[in-house]
């Protein structure tokens, strides 16, 4: 009997768990209470106490150009976990330069189309391939025409140690509008915006 026979009898080591994204079901389960009749929710209909326990998790981002969303509000945790205050920043700011272009192509389809849009993040800094974050991003409209999202940013464990971003996968979902959604046109590449502040340091979509 060779070692590989015997090996075969022996108790394999259970493969680790995935990790838990918690709280993503709940902003998206109250995103959808607050759609009306067929239409996306407005800015103003969102109520602080509708995302109790995700609300240092959560941020409101404005479209200011082609793929670009800017910061309006963050939750205390993202605060913590980028190291600076996120507003007026543009959500790229926490993402790998690599990885931008893929959040900037789903975030001109949230906006412009409409999508929602789910993103497995890993760190630029931690073993590769590993996911440590999960990201949704939801479509907003307001009543001054300007399209926002709404975003949650959901931690698989509880170290959140100071990274950039790594998009390792994303899935886009389109949303279906009985009603005409308040949005711009698709911005031109060229017509980007600049952010006010610069920071240095469901069709299902698969992307790697």
């Amino acid at each position: 009997m060779t070692l590989t026979f015997l090996d075969r009898f022996r108790p394999r080591q259970a493969a680790p768990s995935p990790p838990v994204f918690d709280g993503l079901a709940q902003v998206r389960a109250y995103w959808e209470g607050l759609r009306r009749d067929g239409a996306l929710p407005g800015r103003s209909t969102l109520d602080p106490r509708g995302l109790s326990g995700m609300l240092g998790r959560v941020f409101l981002a404005e479209r200011i150009g082609h793929g670009l969303a800017q910061i309006r509000a963050a939750g205390s945790a993202l605060v913590d976990f980028a190291g600076t205050d996120l507003r007026g920043l543009p959500l790229s700011c926490l993402f790998a330069a690599d990885s931008r272009p893929l959040l900037a192509q789903s975030l001109e389809r949230v906006f412009a189309e409409p999508v929602l849009a789910k993103f497995d993040l890993g760190s630029d800094r931690g073993q590769a391939g590993k996911a440590i974050a999960r990201l949704l991003l939801l479509p907003l409209s307001d009543e001054t025409e300007t399209t926002m999202v709404l975003g949650a940013l959901s931690f698989g464990d509880h170290e959140r140690s100071r990274c950039k971003l790594q998009v390792l996968s994303r899935r886009e979902e389109r949303v279906v509008l009985t009603k005409p959604a308040v949005i711009y046109p698709a911005f031109a590449p060229e017509e980007t915006a600049v952010p006010l502040r610069q920071h240095g340091h469901l069709t299902l979509v698969h992307s790697a």
